[in-house]
Parts: C-alpha cells; sequence; structure tokens
C-alpha cells in the first residue's frame, strides 16, 4: 500500500532515494522494484532488519532489476551521515507527526536532497487526525511513547517545506478507507488487539483483502472520497537549482 505517487515523484530507474523512517519498507521495496537505488532509514532496528531480510528474499526471487543497490541505515532524521546533496529523492511517509523539531529534520532533508530533487513528505491530514485525537488520548503522545506530536493545521507542512527552501509543487490525499477503521479503532481504544471487537477485526480483514486484491470499485470509492475523508496528506516538493553567482 503507497502513500507516495511515483510518477508525481518523477521516480527513474538509477535515481538515489532515501526512504527515511522506513518502516517496514513499502515504499523503499517500490522504488527498488522500480530499478532507484534505496537507502532505508529508520529510528527502529527491528524495522530495519525485517527490510534487510524482505529485499534480500526479493532479491532471490527475482524481483529486482540487476544493478540495484540497497542498504539500511539507523539514524536520527535531524542529524543524518550524509553529505550534502546526496539524494535525487527523499521520501518522508508518515514521520514528521512523530518528530518534535520537525523544522530541525525538514531542514537536514532538504540539505541532503540534490538540487533538482524532489521530496515527498506524508504525514496524518488534519480532519481525520482531530477526529483520532478527540476519541482517544491513547492514540497519541504523551500517552504512547514516540506517537503523534502535533496535529498539522491544513497549509503548515507546506509553509514549513517553503521556509526550508523547496518549491512546493502539489500535494493530494490518501487512504480515506482507512480513516473510519482509525476512528473505530480510537473509540474502543487504539492499543486494544484488533482481534478483541468484532468491529475492528471486520474492519481489518476488509482493508487486508483490499490491499492485497485492489478491487477496481474499492479503488474508485477511495478516490473519490480522498479529498474529503484521506487520511493521509502528501505534499510534493522541489530543491531549487541556484545558478552559481558570476566571479
Amino acid at each position: 500500500m503507497l502513500t507516495v505517487d511515483y510518477e508525481t515523484l518523477g521516480l527513474h530507474a538509477g535515481d538515489r532515494v532515501l526512504d527515511i523512517g522506513c518502516g517496514f519498507g513499502r515504499h523503499s521495496y517500490e522504488a527498488l522494484r522500480r530499478g532507484a537505488d534505496v537507502v532505508a532509514s529508520d529510528f527502529s532496528l527491528p524495522e530495519l532488519v525485517e527490510v534487510q531480510g524482505t529485499v534480500g528474499a526479493m532479491w532471490d526471487g527475482g524481483e529486482l532489476p540487476d544493478g540495484v543497490a540497497a542498504m539500511s541505515c539507523n539514524g536520527d532524521v535531524t542529524n543524518l551521515p550524509f553529505p550534502d546533496d546526496s539524494f535525487d529523492h527523499v521520501i518522508a511517509s508518515e514521520i514528521l507527526e512523530h518528530i518534535d523539531d520537525d523544522i530541525a529534520a525538514i531542514a537536514e532533508l532538504t540539505r541532503i536532497l540534490k538540487p533538482g530533487g524532489r521530496f515527498a513528505a506524508t504525514i496524518p491530514a488534519t480532519l481525520p487526525e482531530r477526529i483520532c485525537w478527540k476519541l482517544s488520548d491513547q492514540y497519541h503522545a504523551p500517552a504512547v511513547p514516540g506517537g503523534h506530536v502535533r496535529i498539522y493545521e491544513k497549509g503548515e507542512l507546506a509553509d514549513r517545506m517553503r521556509a526550508a527552501g523547496l518549491d512546493v509543487t502539489g500535494s493530494h490525499r490518501a487512504h480515506a478507507l482507512h480513516s473510519p477503521y482509525w476512528w473505530l479503532r480510537c473509540a474502543v481504544g487504539p492499543n486494544e488487539p484488533v482481534e478483541n471487537n468484532k468491529l475492528t477485526a471486520l474492519y481489518n480483514r476488509f482493508l487486508t483483502w483490499d490491499i492485497m486484491k485492489q478491487p477496481t470499485i474499492t479503488r474508485l470509492a477511495d478516490q473519490a472520497l480522498n479529498p474529503v475523508l484521506g487520511k493521509s496528506l502528501v505534499v510534493y516538493a522541489t530543491k531549487p537549482i541556484r545558478e552559481a553567482l558570476a566571479a
């Protein structure tokens, strides 16, 4: 299940991609399938180990093009171990809402992006997120260590990306069918096992089926509902190419 649209991102074979806050690697795997070289980075070592194992299985199964490179990196998004202008693309999916100093994180990700490179950041959209916070204090920080620390207001992420020196080029919403699921989870207790409630268990099975089968009817429903109910907001930006000053 991808949140970032790779056509909008402009990813091509041979590009170098940083997937920061990669989690279990869904965006990394797709970038590798498309022939990009990928650095998957996350604060969680167990998740990086799982990503490494999955990439190895993909390679053994012939799912990846010849010549692609993949590596993992455990580190702090506000202080990354990469030189300036290192990556053609940066993907930051559902990570900025967890970081106390998101302004420093955006500045650091801008630093390592090449001039002309593209940045895709995804965050929880304002309305669905507000409903989750109102339904349960157990959905977000401080009750959840490492949980969401803020709700982004409309246009706030784009403003912060511009302040870092990026040119914002567009945005869209995604995963409308996931919003009611999380409202239901919050209503019954977001930290309770899914199977403890019949409705959450049923909705979870529906979403799993939808992700695996990708039927046309739910894809069209998601597209129609995304502008209002989309759980995630995706903002795209480009790092400007600055002409060298004449001597």
